[in-house]
């Protein structure tokens, strides 16, 4: 599934400056004044300077192996970013972005009053003023009709009663599997579908953003999580196509047609 590497020194150091780029972004871009613009471009600068740097060393230096087996030839900073463990730190900063951003927007639902936990409320008024169709020349926020139908139909039975705490529940889960590296491409493919659902809905805010970021994690799967609990998991939980070390223990061996095992 992935391609382990040793990582040297620089590589080390291009890492740390990659996510603590990332956090001086996110710090500068929360803090909303003169000094976090500054803060977000320098650490967004810092970022992908060591983005650049981190796939040019790695790339240029044939540490990568760009033979995939396939009629089409890969490109070797793709087989690089999705494929080689040594682009962990890279998903790294990314898994903490995406996965901060999930983690307070569903603590901030859990906490807030009322809380989506205990009341449909505010998922209700969502839901309302998405599927609202303004006199002319207003524009709907939902663009297609379908969409728009399949909300009043959850407004008309009641569904925000239970749906809200899936919503918030979910959104909290996302994040701490994509801040821990557990189950990255599954956790990802969820928030990005929450992210569907919500542009879906009119819904512009951060979501654009998220759901790029989770379609590239998604694509990472393999390697994402290497710094994190998927460099434990996928060995042994495997892939459908490749079970891993826990389900090969599981299964009984299999008699040959001689009776014995493993004919």
């Amino acid at each position: 599934m992935q391609t382990e590497a040793k990582m040297s020194r620089r590589d080390v150091l291009l890492a740390a400056m990659i996510v603590v780029g990332f956090v001086v972004f996110q710090i500068g871009a929360n803090w909303q004044e003169g000094p976090g613009v500054i803060a977000a471009i320098l650490g967004l600068a810092v970022a992908l300077g060591a983005v650049g740097t981190f796939i040019y060393d790695n790339v240029s230096k044939k540490r990568v192996d760009t033979e995939t087996g396939s009629d089409v030839p890969e490109p070797a900073v793709a087989r690089f970013l999705f494929h080689h463990t040594n682009a962990a730190p890279i998903w790294l900063a990314v898994r903490l972005y995406v996965g901060v951003s999930w983690l307070v927007a569903g603590l901030e639902k859990a906490t807030g009053s009322p809380s989506w936990l205990s009341s449909g409320i505010p998922l209700r008024g969502f839901w309302t003023n998405a599927a609202k169709i303004p006199a002319a020349p207003g524009r709907a926020a939902i663009t297609y009709d379908w969409y728009r139908t399949f909300i009043q139909f959850m407004l008309d039975n009641h569904w925000d009663t239970w749906f809200a705490k899936v919503i918030c529940l979910g959104e909290i889960l996302v994040g701490i599997g994509l801040i821990c590296g557990g189950l990255v491409g599954i956790a990802a493919f969820f928030g990005v579908l929450m992210n569907m659902s919500f542009m879906l809905a009119g819904s512009a805010s951060t979501n654009p953003v998220l759901f790029t970021l989770g379609i590239l994690l998604i694509m990472a799967w393999q390697v994402a999580g290497y710094w994190g609990l998927d460099r434990f998991l996928l060995p042994l939980l495997g892939a459908p196509w490749k079970p891993g070390i826990l389900i090969h223990r599981g299964q009984a061996p299999r008699l040959g047609a001689s009776g014995t095992a493993g004919d």
